[in-house]
């Protein structure tokens, strides 16, 4: 037998339920209108593709960016830069590890003691990345392999499974970093109220062309390839603006991405 509410009960309940959606659409509200800064302080790089949207430590960003440049360099398809994500996102997180399984350092825990450098240069993403894409080309058409398949042919690892759940997450990067998706790299980093550091533009133009090689825009997408570099690079360098193609980052965080506007055409990265 179901029990039976009497009118004043069912009432309350209505207006009970009522006061706490209006309390949740208030309070919703209210931090729509609350400064980001208030409750974000340390910084923060976000990637938004049509594929989805990551959320990214500095260093992640960074790593990521110098994947994608060394790919560009070595004038590799976007699927490598994915395999080459996917790998890293399982190994390291994306980080720059100093330890690991037996003797693995780096983005991609490589081993010394299986010929693939030094510890020092293992941990010099640039280097690893090289290692990485030299041994992944010699897998015969990686391109068309499954992630993980491709991934395990060069790591060798004892679960070569695991790439795979990584290949989503992947996908939003390669889109981002490769330039293909433009205005996809997004970062914030917070600034104290002493007189700000002069932008190391020069030092960050010497890093860059490290892992690509030349800096010169050939292309719009190569033009954001380098943008989005230069903005997960931007707090390590003090730079707090990128302008490219009539588009405009600013480390703001109350800034929504990149801005319509700026000088900089489609041959020039502006760092300041």
């Amino acid at each position: 037998m179901r029990p039976r509410f009497s009118r004043a009960v069912i009432t309350i309940a209505i207006i009970v339920a009522v006061l706490a959606v209006g309390v949740s659409v208030g309070l919703y509200h209210l931090l729509k209108r609350t400064p980001r800064l208030a409750v974000q302080e340390e910084p923060f790089c976000v990637v938004k593709t049509p594929e989805g949207v990551l959320t990214l430590s500095p260093e992640q960003a960074q790593i990521s960016a110098t994947i994608a440049a060394v790919a560009a360099r070595r004038r590799l398809p976007e699927r490598a830069v994915v395999i080459a994500y996917g790998t890293a996102l399982q190994e390291s997180k994306l980080l720059n590890l100093d330890y690991g399984d037996r003797d693995s350092v780096g983005v991609f825990q490589q081993r010394p003691s299986q010929g693939w450098g030094t510890k020092k240069q293992l941990q010099d993403p640039v280097y690893a990345t090289n290692k990485f894409f030299a041994a992944l080309v010699k897998v015969k058409d990686y391109h068309k392999m499954p992630l993980a398949d491709a991934a395990q042919a060069v790591q060798r690892s004892a679960g070569g499974y695991a790439y795979a759940p990584h290949e989503g997450d992947a996908k939003i990067l390669a889109a981002a970093f490769t330039g293909r998706v433009p205005r996809a790299v997004d970062c914030w980093y917070p600034t104290d109220k002493t007189p700000a550091p002069k932008p190391r533009t020069a030092a960050a133009r010497k890093q860059l062309a490290r892992a690509l090689g030349s800096t010169a825009i050939t292309s719009k997408r190569r033009g954001w390839l380098v943008a989005a570099w230069s903005v997960a690079h931007a707090e390590k360098y003090a730079i707090t603006r990128v302008g490219y193609n009539g588009a405009t980052w600013l480390n703001d965080i109350e800034a929504d991405g990149w801005q319509d506007g700026g000088t900089a055409g489609t041959r020039r990265v502006e760092l300041s």
